[in-house]
């Protein structure tokens, strides 16, 4: 019956993001029982019933749409309890044609043992536990934590491909058990918020370094590289347009200053000519004249007294309070007399 759902899951298409994720996951077995037992209450507080027959013995049923996490579910059971486990896949919908997964296990001995492991039965079994909230006695250990997270994000978890954006959320119905998730999570130093989405109550990561942090609480060490290469690219790749970005913007100030310069100088010339400026100034207009596209610190090494960025700037300045002054002058000389008056 595995090596049915393992090739069942070979011939999936490509791949999601989240799909990768969940299969690594899927392939993370943890050595230690009360680990697998932790991982397995997890998935069955998402995906899992009680059922009840009518001569009124119960059985456990496991159902999903998600291939790995029907694997996961049998492998568990059979670890850590060596039940027997029966698999049936129906398709729901003829449209669709989405294959829903049952694990069945029947024994009654057997689902009571599994019960009273995930805490949703007593040892007396005159109390039953809740499958909408967390049972602190599955959670104790930091391992166990990591193991009933993966469970959890297995069931009912997604991530955005790092590509696009950067969004890790798991989406449960019941808000108590939302909210004893992001204490765990928060145990790791991890920050998750929730909202509330139509009938579920989502616990998301939207920051890149804690999504990380998620993926390795859950042990996806590969999912994590992948998701730490494709951050790193893109902050490359973003330092760099900010780079770009801010040499254009720097080129396209030079350029048009050095127009207006220009444009200044060309003014002063066709007004009154530059032999009647001083002699540092009429050095500086004849030089930018002749280096229209060289950056002021460069212009200022090629006077007679070289000058640095400023003094050039200033001189630059001056020439062009002149030229806005003769400009002036220019527009009084053009009206009439009894507008000048």
């Amino acid at each position: 019956q595995v090596s049915g759902l393992r090739k069942e899951c070979k011939i999936t298409m490509k791949m999601s993001f989240s799909g990768k994720v969940k299969e690594e996951l899927a392939s993370q077995l943890s050595p230690a029982r009360h680990c697998q037992i932790a991982e397995f209450a997890a998935l069955f507080a998402l995906c899992g019933k009680i059922r009840h027959r009518k001569n009124g013995s119960i059985y456990l049923e496991v159902h999903t749409e998600n291939l790995t996490v029907a694997r996961k579910s049998y492998i568990l059971i059979r670890m850590a309890f060596q039940a027997e486990t029966q698999i049936r896949i129906r398709n729901h919908s003829l449209q669709t044609r989405t294959p829903v997964y049952h694990l069945l296990v029947l024994a009654q001995n057997k689902a009571y043992e599994i019960l009273k492991a995930i805490k949703l039965l007593s040892e007396s079994e005159d109390r039953w536990g809740d499958l909408s909230t967390i049972p602190s006695r599955l959670v104790q250990n930091t391992c166990c934590k990591r193991a009933y997270l993966r469970g959890v994000f297995m069931a009912a978890g997604s991530i955005t491909n790092p590509e696009k954006a950067y969004h890790l959320e798991i989406a449960v119905l019941s808000e108590s058990f939302c909210l004893q998730l992001q204490q765990i999570v928060a145990s790791f130093q991890i920050e998750a918020k929730i909202v509330d989405r139509k009938k579920y109550h989502v616990l998301y990561v939207k920051e890149g370094s804690m999504i990380v942090d998620t993926l390795n609480v859950m042990e996806a060490h590969q999912a994590l590289m992948d998701f730490e290469n494709v951050r790193i690219l893109k902050e490359v790749r973003n330092s760099v347009n900010r780079q770009v970005n801010c040499e254009t913007a720097n080129i396209h100030k030079t350029v048009t200053a050095a127009a207006r310069q220009i444009e200044d100088i060309q003014y002063i010339e066709t007004a009154k000519g530059v032999r009647w400026l001083s002699d540092g100034l009429r050095e500086i207009a004849e030089l930018r004249l002749e280096y229209p596209d060289l950056p002021l610190a460069e212009l200022g090494q090629k006077l007679s007294k070289p000058l640095g960025k400023s003094g050039v700037n200033h001189r630059l300045r001056k020439l062009s309070e002149i030229a806005e002054r003769l400009r002036a002058e220019q527009e009084i000389s053009l009206k009439p007399k009894e507008e000048r008056s």
